[in-house]
């Protein structure tokens, strides 16, 4: 894989992008630029428009209006240089092939096509599969598999191929703690070669290795920087009511702003304890 530091390459471009399902709106003009070699965490309520941002971006939806650039072409032109791990689903257990089969899949379209795997692909998913922990279990069948091992064999499949951006959805969920730790960990080491971006709704999950946010509630905003403030606490909880979230194992309180009673001392403006 290509060394990534990061650049002022641009890898991802939205200009005005709008998109609705039927006449309800879940994006409204985004405009957004995510530098090569970035580790964007894209956070924001359920329903927010997250996933759908990324879908547009790998070409899997098509916005109504705007420009969008993937790698600096048309996303059909470049979809296949990103790696992607979808949302995990409880059907991906129901397919019974075995982990190594799940991994092989992430190379259709790029470099063969099933079954018809040559001896050097085999080998790269044997590699994706020892980057991720799971080689030992490359022979099991998916649906013997937990959670968090399913989860790891996804990862694999989307790394098969050497991605030049690697794109995660919710890549923490059925993840202890340990597990998290871990993942975040090599996506850190990944981050050398690639650029990651991860979606997740838990502001608690934003990793050491995190470098910048992009907060998704209808509209966008980047934020070059992985720190909570409270705009995006609001944005998230959608009150502006204290949240409480564990981020390096430490407990801390972010706190929205609030409209102090005319009667009182504007002290409620605090943002941050």
């Amino acid at each position: 894989m290509p060394s990534t530091k990061s650049s002022s390459t641009p890898v991802i471009e939205l200009k005005d992008v709008s998109f609705s399902f039927d006449s309800a709106p879940v994006l409204k003009d985004v405009n957004l630029t995510i530098l090569k070699g970035d580790f964007v965490a894209i956070i924001g309520p359920n329903g927010g428009g997250k996933t759908t941002l990324v879908k547009i971006v790998l070409g899997l939806l098509k916005p109504q209006k705007g420009l969008v650039r993937l790698l600096g072409n048309p996303p059909d032109k470049s979809s296949k240089r990103a790696g992607y791990m979808p949302q995990y689903a409880t059907g991906e257990k129901d397919f019974p092939i075995r982990v190594l089969d799940v991994v092989l899949l992430g190379l259709m379209g790029v470099t063969s096509r099933w079954p018809f795997f040559q001896k050097e692909e085999k080998k790269k998913a044997e590699q994706a599969l020892d980057l991720v922990g799971m080689l030992p279990s490359s022979q099991k069948r998916v649906n013997d598999l937990s959670g968090g091992q399913l989860q790891r064999t996804l990862l694999a499949r989307a790394l098969v191929s050497d991605p030049e951006i690697l794109f995660l959805d919710e890549p923490m969920a059925n993840i202890d703690i340990g597990g998290q730790t871990k993942l975040f960990d090599l996506l850190g080491k990944l981050n050398e070669k690639m650029t990651i971006v991860f979606v997740t709704h838990d502001v608690g999950l934003l990793s050491r290795h995190v470098k910048s946010v992009v907060c998704v509630n209808q509209t966008v905003f980047f934020h070059p920087s992985a720190q909570i403030t409270p705009e995006m606490a609001t944005m998230m909880m959608g009150e502006t009511c204290p949240m409480e979230l564990v981020a390096h194992g430490l407990p801390h309180r972010v706190l929205g702003r609030h409209q102090a009673p005319p009667s009182q001392d504007d002290h409620s403006q605090k943002d941050t304890e």
